[in-house]
């Protein structure tokens, strides 16, 4: 009778997250599905039940040329960001022994979140420009003789942005995994005489694979599922799948718009599954 009674209460104390959950990530998630089954017009939307948004998306050659980009920015972002992120961690981790100072350089890499994703974003327009402080520095310097026009609206400032945008979402859960490391298994390996890349390659880096793991699932989400960096810094001359859902919400096409974000949904998710498989985030954390 008590078994009995700690489930119902333990199913009531679940309740109100379980109706939050359903409301606000279920509910729209399902809408957006059925929307993307329905017709439109160039002036309105009807119910139906048709595939004509998916033969039209997965028939455009457009669509796969959206998808390679979305997915290349996604892959070159989280392998500068893993470096970056990792580096920052390891030094904040294993090389700051004050823990005072390790909470003061920890905020001074968020200082940045202190604006806003736009901000931060165009913040670089200035630097990056043909008359701009990064291609001034480099003439006076006598290292170039004119402007680079790569340096902005290209896929470099794409990247660069997004390596700003979204490293310190690598390096929080690399530094907090890194943080549970047991220090002896540090010592014990330095008393085998295991050298410091040793240590890192068959001690540090296989402990902090959960923390890459849950790193490498934010960024790789959120990079594919923005849309207003691609469009900013390329100066609308590179598209993603953000932009192209966006575009079509713009033309009020509401049901292709849904069917592509199902298409991303079901990509990202298997990015996702495949990550998975690679670490057991549950067991190890």
């Amino acid at each position: 009778m008590r078994l009995k009674n700690r489930h119902v209460l333990g199913w009531l104390e679940a309740a109100p997250l379980a109706l939050v959950l359903l409301a606000f990530l279920i509910a729209p998630i399902v809408m957006i599905v059925i929307v993307s089954f329905w017709g439109a017009t160039e002036f309105s939307i009807y119910p139906a039940f048709q595939f004509d948004n998916y033969e039209f998306l997965f028939g455009s050659p457009v669509t796969y040329r959206v998808f390679w980009a979305t997915l290349k920015y996604a892959f070159i972002t989280w392998a500068l960001t893993l470096v970056i992120g990792f580096t920052a961690a390891y030094f904040l981790a294993f090389h700051v022994r004050s823990l005072g100072m390790q909470v003061a350089l920890f905020l001074v890499c968020t200082i940045p979140f202190w604006t806003s994703n736009i901000i931060r974003m165009i913040s670089w327009i200035p630097f990056l420009g043909r008359n701009g402080i990064a291609n001034q520095t480099l003439i006076s310097w006598g290292v170039i003789d004119e402007p680079l026009e790569w340096l902005l609206y290209s896929d470099f400032s794409v990247l660069l942005a997004f390596v700003h945008l979204y490293t310190l979402f690598m390096v929080v859960p690399i530094f907090n995994t890194m943080m549970r490391i047991d220090k002896a298994l540090l010592e014990a390996a330095r008393d085998n005489g295991a050298s410091g890349f040793q240590t890192l390659v068959h001690v540090i880096l296989p402990l902090t694979k959960p923390g890459i793991m849950i790193g490498t699932i934010f960024v790789v989400t959120l990079v594919m599922g923005d849309f207003i960096t691609v469009r900013f810094m390329s100066g609308s001359q590179s598209a993603n799948v953000g932009r192209l859902i966006s575009n079509d919400i713009a033309l009020l096409q509401y049901p292709s718009a849904a069917a592509t974000a199902v298409v991303l949904l079901a990509t990202v998710m298997i990015v996702i599954a495949i990550l998975l498989r690679f670490v057991n985030i549950r067991k190890e954390l």
